[in-house]
């Protein structure tokens, strides 16, 4: 009554009715960094009825120069991002419905969390957890949209279940390297330009306005003035494990999952992939030289030595992570040096 919402619903393809519907709509948010608060500032200013925000990190004062809702006060406190995000959402708009859970999010919790979802978003960090989304998107019938940004680039796609290919039919297309915002950086322009497109799909889908959903994988790079759309309708595969003709959702399985374990009598945590991999250390080695610690390498190995901590990385991609007992610590680690 007070026209909050008023400029939103004079466009059209919204209206009255479309923000009738956001308001009994509830999204999933995985991860509330850069990308994760972005997205949940805009959809609660948007009028989104319930949101859910799960992040098992905690605010560092890199964060504050692209992680909008965060404060200097929550980077010397170390407050976990979802709490800390649940307070500015709740301060933003009071009507909105924030559920926020610290947590390391797996197969379990993900099951539990997209009870009820009208749309997952990906705001992640790596693709243990993405392709946990896209099993559980494709198991439940739930429209996704994975995002990534890194440096000046970023990439997304709309995945719809019996619709669009999915992320295991476009792994061969998606970069999968090892570069993460903690080895190359990243600018704020980049998280935006990620956010308009990963947002601006995100209402489509719960005003149910799918006829002019984008249908394309979108990347970019600002910084080289590059953009390009492609369809990628053909790499849809019918004997896709996760959204084929005879599906098993092999993400779901813990086969398929990071392996991690604490080394009885030592502070140190293993931590291997689901599948061996032939890491390139020379690669790693020019990328890790790059940070704030000290790089060793032979034939077999790479050591990366910080203050408080030591990754030793094995040509078949098992990684010992030193100076700690707490996975979902060692996890933050790995995927913050190793994509």
């Amino acid at each position: 009554m007070n026209g909050r919402y008023s400029r939103q619903e004079m466009f059209a393809p919204i209206g009255a009715e479309g923000q009738a519907k956001l308001r009994n709509k509830h999204v999933l948010i995985v991860g509330a960094g850069a990308l994760g608060t972005g997205s949940a500032e805009m959809l609660v200013r948007a009028g989104i009825g319930k949101i859910t925000i799960a992040d098992r990190d905690y605010v560092e004062w890199s964060n504050l120069q692209r992680q909008q809702l965060y404060t200097e006060e929550d980077a010397r406190r170390r407050n976990p991002k979802a709490v800390a995000a649940k307070k500015r959402l709740a301060a933003i708009n009071s009507e909105a419905d924030i559920h926020c859970h610290v947590m390391d999010v797996s197969v379990e919790e993900m099951d539990q969390l997209a009870e009820g979802v009208d749309v997952i978003l990906d705001a992640s960090d790596n693709f243990d957890i993405r392709m946990i989304i896209n099993d559980v998107s494709q198991k439940y019938q739930i429209p996704w949209i994975y995002s990534a940004c890194v440096g000046s680039y970023g990439i997304s796609y709309t995945i719809l279940p019996g619709e669009t290919p999915c992320l295991n039919c476009l792994l061969d297309q998606i970069p999968m390297g090892g570069i993460t915002c903690d080895t190359v950086g990243i600018i704020s322009p980049a998280v935006q330009m990620v956010l308009s497109y990963q947002v601006s799909e995100a209402i489509k889908i719960l005003v149910e306005d799918r006829h002019h959903l984008r249908k394309k994988l979108v990347s970019f790079d600002l910084w080289k003035n590059q953009h390009s759309s492609i369809n990628v309708d053909r790499v849809k595969k019918e004997d896709c494990p996760s959204c084929g003709l005879e599906r098993f959702y092999p993400y779901l399985s813990l086969s398929n999952q990071t392996k991690t374990a604490v080394l009885c009598g030592r502070d140190t945590v293993q931590i291997r992939p689901s599948k061996p991999i032939d890491r390139d250390l020379e690669s790693l080695d020019k990328t890790l030289s790059k940070q704030i610690g000290k790089v060793s390498r032979n034939p077999y190995l790479l050591s990366f030595s910080t203050t408080e901590h030591r990754l030793v990385i094995f040509k078949d991609g098992r990684v010992l992570i030193h100076g700690t007992k707490s996975i979902p610590e060692a996890k933050s680690l790995y995927h913050r040096y190793l994509g």
